[in-house]
């Protein structure tokens, strides 16, 4: 392996950045060349069934066939034209990956034998019928049950990957329940729309439509395809299981923000420009904190657009690195004693009438409506501070949160000083007269030729999983790997619970006479007081802290499994099936999943491990004992046994030491095997 080693790693020194030729036309040109979107609608379609499909995917009604076989015509033949030739339901079944069955556009064009037409009818693009019983789906489905539908998402463009139409869909099974991420995540961005649009008709009549938005930062290592193929634990795992740290990490902290290696940029670049053919807006690269570890991230988006774009710039980013030698890791935790990796979801709610209602306004009346939606974000997330977790932490993930690089696996809320102050004022004021919030500061740094500095109204806190950065907040537990809608439903459907039973609140208040405006002082003024537990501008990582969140009454469970019980808490229950995001029945089947992968995760570790042990470390360490062992024996020949003994007796030392650690490795494992047995027996 050593051998092996040293070889891999010297042809990975030999290796040059492939050339990445910038296309010569500007972005904006090849923008979403290959995605069916409004260009490309406007070209194939007609007018009327532009308007249609525009009027379907804002009001979210039933799609008519008429109208599905219309696009399916002009779907087709702008995908034959870029050289597709198969089509597919591009679904997202609970593996946290997605999933696709290619079919060819061919049917016979009269009796067998008498040539084929191409066809792409209505219905082909409305529906297919992918197995429903062999994706995770927690008891919803059995073998001998095999059904599930796919049906198309008009919302989100198709798109075309090398010679394949991809229609994404969301995936539910033959008696209706969601087996995939975007069901619910359409359901839960629906909610939190009507319940958003409610509270917003207090401020203004005009607002028919609240749109949650997401932008994600993909954070990724990249390693030399030799070194990696050189790894069983990387390749089985995504992470390495054995190893020493080097001794130089990332304690200078000179890779952060650092110049880009030439390699790495000549990836990224192919990255970026095949990404934009699909329409996502790659804004930033940079490199991460931890060596070899990178990051991009798009302008933010729909959620539910944004949420597909990631998958895909996923996808692409594995596909783009085997070009240049690389291979993509994504994995929370790969290497120990440096940074992993997360995918922080910034997310934010706005109207159709162009106001951010994370964004502070200018009048007393628009930041009313700020401090409104604010606040109740913050009850949310008190309220729901265990399902917050529960929805980002997997067996990758929990490798990451709570080390010096991420969120601890406590869920708070950062705000920062002047947030902070407006909420202490209003909790302790009388009136609802005057909510003002300063705006941008301007900081004069006395250094000529250097201008004034804006200084935002929050600070940022790295240690905090949920933080107000200015107009958003920042869920910054979400990992790496993870498909951003199972954070998204969380969040979007505890928000749109709160928000109901805030407009609840504050319509009783109406209705028994008080103003408008002070009756939604007075309940924001009690939320500020019942939500202050999840408030915690500090720093997250101490254990100070820890106790602290004890002591207010969040939840510090560590535990993976256990986590998970917050998904069918009697309280998690009643929120998602009120807000129609998931049946009690569908809530228990996902955590039958989330369970069952988190098993069979720390099963494939396990036996990785084993099996590198057993394989490689004891054969090695077998090796250099008996090369040492040869070395004594050659000491007594050569200067004879008085002096051999001297000059053996480290070397001895070391030898016996070897024995002892093989036999503790060997006991380690066996131990291990057993365990691993134990527990399938009790899974059983």
């Amino acid at each position: 392996m050593s051998g092996l080693r040293f070889q891999v790693v010297a042809e990975a020194f030999k290796k040059e950045a492939r050339r990445v030729d910038a296309p010569k036309e500007p972005t904006s040109s090849y923008f979403g060349k290959y995605t069916f979107g409004k260009e490309q609608m406007s070209k194939y379609l007609s007018k009327d069934t532009v308007k249609k499909i525009n009027e379907i995917t804002k009001s979210g009604k039933p799609l008519d066939r008429d109208i599905a076989d219309q696009v399916a015509a002009g779907m087709k033949q702008w995908a034959m034209e870029l050289g597709a030739t198969h089509y597919t339901h591009w679904f997202q079944p609970l593996t946290e990956g997605t999933a696709e069955k290619h079919d060819s556009f061919i049917e016979y064009a009269g009796a067998p034998g008498e040539g084929v037409i191409e066809e792409f009818s209505g219905k082909l693009l409305a529906q297919q019928e992918p197995d429903a019983s062999s994706f995770p789906n927690g008891g919803l489905r059995n073998t001998f049950e095999a059904r599930g539908y796919s049906a198309w998402d008009p919302s989100s463009p198709a798109f075309i990957v090398d010679d394949t139409l991809c229609v994404p869909t969301v995936f539910i099974s033959y008696t209706g329940e969601a087996l995939d991420y975007k069901t619910p995540l359409l359901k839960a961005i629906d909610a939190v729309d009507k319940a958003a649009v409610d509270v917003c008709n207090y401020f203004d009549s005009n607002v028919k439509k609240v749109y949650s938005y997401l932008g994600w930062e993909q954070e990724y290592f990249l390693v030399d395809e030799g070194l990696y193929a050189a790894r069983p634990d990387l390749l089985l795992t995504g992470r390495s299981l054995l190893g020493h740290e080097s001794a130089k990490n990332q304690q200078l902290e000179d890779h952060y923000f650092g110049a880009i290696p030439e390699r790495v940029q000549a990836y990224m670049k192919e990255v970026e420009f095949e990404a934009y053919k699909y329409g996502i807006p790659c804004k930033t690269r940079h490199n991460e904190v931890a060596p070899n570890q990178f990051e991009l991230a798009p302008i933010f988006g729909e959620t539910n657009l944004a949420n597909d774009q990631n998958l895909l710039i996923m996808s692409i980013m594995k596909r783009i690195a085997r070009k240049h030698g690389f291979r993509v890791l994504l994995h929370e935790k790969p290497f120990a004693g440096i940074n992993g990796s997360g995918k922080h979801n910034n997310w934010s709610l706005g109207t159709d009438t162009g106001v951010g209602l994370l964004t502070p306004g200018k009048t007393p009346q628009e930041n009313l409506q700020f401090v409104t939606f604010m606040v109740n974000i913050l009850m949310a997330v008190y309220k729901n501070n265990a399902l917050l977790k529960a929805s980002v932490m997997t067996a990758q993930n929990a490798h990451r949160l709570g080390a010096n690089e991420a969120p601890p696996a406590i869920i708070s809320a950062f705000l920062g000083t002047q947030l902070t102050q407006l909420l202490d004022k209003i909790e302790n004021s009388t009136s609802e007269e005057g909510i003002t919030l300063d705006d941008k500061k301007k900081m004069q740094l006395g250094i000529g030729n250097i201008p004034e500095v804006l200084v935002d109204n929050t600070d940022r806190n790295r240690t905090s999983p949920f933080a107000f950065t200015g107009n958003r907040f920042e869920f910054r537990a979400v990992g790496s790997s993870a498909n951003c809608a199972s954070a998204m439903i969380a969040l979007n459907t505890v928000v749109a619970a709160q928000l109901r039973e805030f407009k609840k609140e504050v319509d009783a208040k109406i209705s028994a006479g008080q103003a408008k405006e002070k009756a939604i002082f007075e309940v924001i003024k009690e939320y500020i007081k019942i939500s202050k537990p999840i408030r915690f501008d500090g720093n997250g990582y101490s254990d100070e802290w820890k106790a602290e969140a004890a002591r207010r009454g969040l939840d510090c469970e560590t535990s993976v499994p256990r986590i998970y019980d917050a998904y069918t808490s009697e309280q998690s229950v009643k929120l998602f099936t009120e807000t129609g995001v998931f049946s009690p029945k569908e809530l228990i089947a996902r955590n039958e999943v989330k369970w069952d992968t988190y098993t069979k995760k720390i099963q494939i570790e396990a036996r990785v491990l084993g099996d590198m042990i057993i394989s490689n470390i004891i054969p090695v360490a077998t090796k250099y004992q008996s090369i040492l062992l040869d070395s004594v024996t050659k000491m007594y020949t050569v200067f004879g046994k008085e002096k051999a003994d001297k000059l053996s007796e480290k070397t001895l030392q070391s030898i016996e030491q070897i024995s002892e650690h093989i036999a503790v490795l060997k006991n380690s494992v066996e131990a291990m095997v057993e365990a691993r047995k134990v527990a399938n027996r009790l899974e059983k």
